[in-house]
């Protein structure tokens, strides 16, 4: 056995800047993807309205970025090729609240050491174009019209080792077109169109106002239905939030906007899921675990959500200056995002789909249907309803919160004055037809907001019932097939946490403390985040330097294990907001009370108690899909019916 050899002491030394150039390279330029990426980082920032990328093999052989924004002068050509060299900050207090893409001035410095580059640019004001090579520095004349082109070629020549980890040309495009993808969802002021191989591959035009009012849909709806398709818009909903509070300059400190894709169209990857903060592509934990919160009750197994969340926030209040790519942020609060991200999604998620579909279907009817109202047709005010010109019916579960009870009681319950003994069932059902048939009074008739024709409800009127599973009703648009078990699962699982959310988390000591070894970040985060865990009806506290301790638990869940709960929370309150874990906790628990509460399989209902369930679908937060993910109901048109017969053929 050879003894180990000393190893030999190297002076230290300073780096040639050509090897720092290429190190720095290695951080910043991964693919061709990146190149386009910080490119178009650059003219966006120069105000460009269109941008073309033209790419040669997958964007390893040719890559040029062509602008149209204000250009850079000839006296700066030299210096923006320099490291470190920009004209985004200048100081401290600028990199702190930076608001452009770029800002590090390391992008063309890296590209320009690993690759042959050149800059052609031309100012408004100058008679020409200049043309400088990276390579030698030699500046000269050319012809241009305003705004900054740059050509990238033969990218990794420097460096041949890191060109044998590229894939294959096609892969490579598929990244490059991705790049512009994410830019072009965010900027539909700006127009963009790549060309491969002198073959035009994708474009996306500007979106004028009128381009976008001839489409009927916003700008950045167009656009999403320009990039990712049409699908993508129609079935998505629209997300909006503000936070009550307030900048200085009275805008809110955070602000939510974009599309959430419905339950319906998620997909088995996360491969259209689009996050951006103050309009820079973000992949961050804090919002993608905040918009995987909103979907936990409404998605089907491990499915992935689709969406495009744009977060706009005080630009000081997050910091950019994370990762050279500018791909990672880390918020001052990130607590505040993820629960304005979070609560944006859940509302807008929250409204029942039913109505929106017959809304449009009604817009476009011309024979008016005259026939008599609806059963159960007592209404009060809902915004969901009152935005679309209905409203909301009166029908409740009643004040009782006991799961057990039987199974009409729970979808249709009709109280019984304290001075009049209980009835039979049969008296219930009767009583209960009454109030259903009464009818409406004529303040509220002529009211067009707390009435609504027959027939235009938006799951319609109910017809039959199929095996004891599924009801049939008719709508405006055709039949409607509603899963009765999974639709009053839902009803009675959102009254259960309703009724949970208007009371503060109550909280029961344990006779026995539990207590588990724990690492130095949970003991910190117990001691730190120790108010915050009494509200949500814990209380952990250290029972030596390397153990915790847990003495009490939320009531709803003392039957559970209390470590692992206690685990659970502390990892999450060390990133996110904690109250997920104790709600979705508590939500497993009602969800299975709402199971075994909801109306079973081949219970027999009359055409009344099936009216009222529907009702109770269209007035119900997430009632189109059952607490497991499955949806609740189905429409099928009357063109599909037809097509089913040959009608029209």
């Amino acid at each position: 056995m050879t003894p180990q050899t000393q190893a030999a002491r190297h002076p230290i030394r300073d780096l040639p800047d050509e090897l720092i150039s290429q190190i720095a390279a290695g951080e910043v330029v991964e693919r061709p993807a990146s190149v386009v990426r910080e490119l178009l980082d650059n003219a966006l920032d120069a105000g460009a309205t269109q941008v073309t990328v033209r790419l040669s093999a997958g964007g390893v052989r040719l890559i040029l970025v062509e602008d149209d924004g204000l250009g850079i002068p000839r006296e700066e050509l030299p210096v923006a090729l320099r490291r470190h060299a920009t004209s985004k900050i200048a100081s401290l207090q600028d990199l702190e609240a930076v608001g452009t893409m770029g800002f590090r001035g390391e992008a063309l410095a890296a590209i320009n050491s690993i690759a042959d580059m050149s800059l052609l640019s031309r100012t408004q004001d100058t008679e020409h174009a200049w043309q400088l090579d990276g390579r030698t520095g030699e500046l000269k004349a050319a012809a241009r019209a305003r705004g900054t082109s740059v050509e990238v070629r033969e990218l990794f020549y420097a460096t041949p080792a890191r060109r044998k980890f590229l894939k294959t040309d096609a892969t490579e495009l598929a990244h490059c077109i991705e790049a512009v993808r994410r830019h072009a969802l965010v900027r539909p002021d700006v127009g963009f169109s790549i060309w491969h191989e002198g073959k035009l591959v994708e474009q996306w035009r500007a979106c004028s106002g009128e381009l976008a009012h001839a489409h009927s849909l916003p700008h950045h709806d167009q656009r999403l239905a320009d990039v990712l398709g049409s699908e993508f818009v129609a079935q998505s909903i629209a997300v909006y939030y503000e936070s009550s509070a307030r900048r200085a300059d009275g805008q809110p400190s955070v602000r939510v906007w974009g599309r959430a894709g419905i339950p319906d169209a998620a997909r088995a990857r996360p491969d259209q899921q689009f996050a951006y903060v103050n309009g820079r592509y973000v992949r961050d934990k804090v919002l993608t675990h905040a918009a995987r919160s909103a979907y936990e009750d409404v998605l089907h197994g491990h499915r992935q959500p689709v969406y495009a969340l744009y977060v706009d926030i005080d630009p000081a209040r997050v910091d950019v200056n994370v990762h050279p790519t500018k791909i990672e942020v880390r918020f001052r609060d990130s607590r505040e995002v993820h629960q304005a991200v979070r609560h944006a999604t859940e509302d807008a998620l929250a409204a029942p789909r039913a109505g929106a579909a017959t809304a449009t279907v009604s817009e476009d009817s011309t024979a008016p249907d005259t026939a008599p109202p609806p059963a159960g047709s007592i209404f009060k005010s809902n915004k969901v309803f009152a935005q679309q010109g209905w409203a909301q019916p009166a029908i409740n579960f009643g004040a009782k919160s006991n799961h057990r009870a039987s199974d009409f009681e729970a979808l249709w319950p009709v109280p019984v004055p304290a001075d009049r003994p209980a009835a039979p069932d049969t008296d219930r059902l009767a009583r209960a037809a009454e109030a259903i048939q009464a009818p409406i009074p004529a303040q509220q008739a002529a009211s067009p907001q707390t009435s609504l024709p027959g027939g235009d409800w938006p799951l319609g009127r109910a017809l039959a019932q199929l095996k004891g599973v599924y009801i049939l009703a008719e709508n405006t648009q055709g039949l409607v097939i509603v899963d009765m078990h999974a639709a009053h699962e839902r009803i009675v699982y959102e009254r259960l946490k309703t009724q949970f959310d208007t009371a503060r988390i109550a909280s029961q000591p344990l006779l026995i403390p539990a207590t588990f070894a724990a690492t130095a970040q949970e003991v910190a985060t117990a001691e730190d985040c120790a108010d915050t865990l009494s509200l949500l009806g814990l209380e952990i506290t250290p029972f030596s330097l390397k153990t915790l301790a847990v003495r009490a638990v939320p009531t709803s869940l003392a039957a559970g294990d209390a470590v692992e709960l206690a685990r659970s929370v502390l990892a999450e309150l060390a990133q996110h907001d904690a109250s997920t874990v104790i709600q979705r906790a508590q939500n497993e628990l009602l969800g299975t009370m709402a199971c075994h509460g909801a109306v079973r399989a081949n219970r027999r209902l009359t055409v009344d108690e099936m009216n009222a369930l529907l009702r109770q679908m269209e007035a119900t937060e997430r009632s189109d899909q059952c607490n497991h993910g499955r949806p609740t109901w189905r429409q099928v048109s009357l063109k599909e019916l037809d097509s089913l017969f040959l009608r029209g053929r």
